[in-house]
């Protein structure tokens, strides 16, 4: 029998789980490792958003969680065609209180199958649960779910995992007009679309930065104008964020029709009130001079036509966002 070194059977292990040996990491140059250290710190972070965002549907909407008997639970017919937002929860024989280990949108697999594999011995999923179990560091477990329908399964994977796109504008023709440049590519079939605006908060700058500006220090007096000048310099800008005001659902339409209608709206025409999603667009296309428009931002997913007719889209995308859209009164 071949005989290995404790430093043998280190490298063994790793090459066993499809980790690089020490050898093959001292071979990675050290840039290389620490892009890909990045990347999978980045791919972690989103996940947990996502996570969260998921967590935050299931409590705004008070679902009660229910106790983990069987797996045999799932199986039952009106578990086992659906597609659902799920939780997996559990306690401890120190704290009742329910927390979340997981959350998942189960938009491709309908929920039977999902909650089995989370209750299953044999996967790894189920492995994970039934060793904390055993290991007494948990009590119960619960589950929780959603029922959801295939649209609103896309319209979040709409607000979840597809990236908003800039709308270029123009430089101002006669006058002060703007004029929208929507981007190639999109597509001639039916789905979601969603548009928002980026949003920048200015905050007062701080008690500290005032003080530091007002004390004239060992320089002597500063007059008034300039004081004025530095604080306004020092107004502390908020990262901007992009609000959603608007989903749309390309039914009878196309995407590539439904958004070229709202942005090649008639700029002469809109009334000065803002009234709908065609006349904020409008009135963002008039700016002062100087001033530019508003920053707008589209995303879009493709749904089967026969899809979009079902579920309660509108109130599915507010509850994900947390808060109403501006233009779908």
């Amino acid at each position: 029998m071949e005989e290995y070194s404790q430093e043998d059977w280190g490298n063994h292990s790793q090459e066993l789980h499809g980790y690089p040996t020490d050898q093959e990491l001292d071979d990675i140059p050290v840039t290389k490792r620490t892009l890909k250290i990045k990347q999978e710190s980045s791919e972690e972070a989103q996940k947990r958003d996502i996570m969260q965002n998921i967590v935050q549907i299931l409590e705004s909407v008070q679902l009660k969680w229910e106790l983990f008997q069987s797996w045999t639970d799932f199986s039952r017919l009106h578990l086992s065609n659906k597609l659902a937002i799920f939780g997996i929860g559990y306690n401890t024989r120190w704290k009742e209180d329910i927390r979340y280990h997981y959350a998942e949108i189960s938009s491709q697999v309908p929920l039977g199958k999902r909650l089995r594999e989370y209750f299953n011995s044999e996967k790894p999923e189920g492995r994970i649960i039934m060793t904390r179990v055993q290991k007494m560091n948990w009590k119960n477990v619960y589950y929780k779910y959603l029922e959801i329908t295939i649209s609103e399964a896309r319209c979040l994977e709409l607000h979840m995992e597809i990236d908003w796109i800039p709308i270029a504008h123009s430089k101002p023709t006669g006058g002060n007009v703007v004029q929208y440049l929507l981007p190639g590519g999109i597509p001639k079939s039916p789905g979601l679309y969603a548009i928002g605006y980026e949003e920048c908060i200015e905050r007062p700058p701080s008690p500290h930065m005032e003080r530091r500006t007002l004390d004239p220090g060992k320089e002597g007096r500063v007059d008034l104008e300039t004081l004025s000048a530095q604080a306004s310099l020092q107004v502390e800008i908020e990262p901007t964020r992009i609000i959603y005001c608007y989903l749309g659902i390309a039914e009878v339409r196309t995407l590539q029709q439904c958004l070229f209608l709202h942005f090649q709206a008639n700029t002469k025409t809109f009334s000065k009130d803002w009234v709908g999603i065609n006349g904020f667009l409008s009135q963002n296309c008039i700016v002062d001079p100087g001033i530019s428009p508003k920053s707008i931002y589209i995303k879009f997913v493709e749904v089967e036509r026969d899809f979009l007719s079902a579920g309660s889209l509108v109130e599915c995308l507010e509850k994900a966002i947390g808060y109403p859209l501006k233009f779908n009164n």
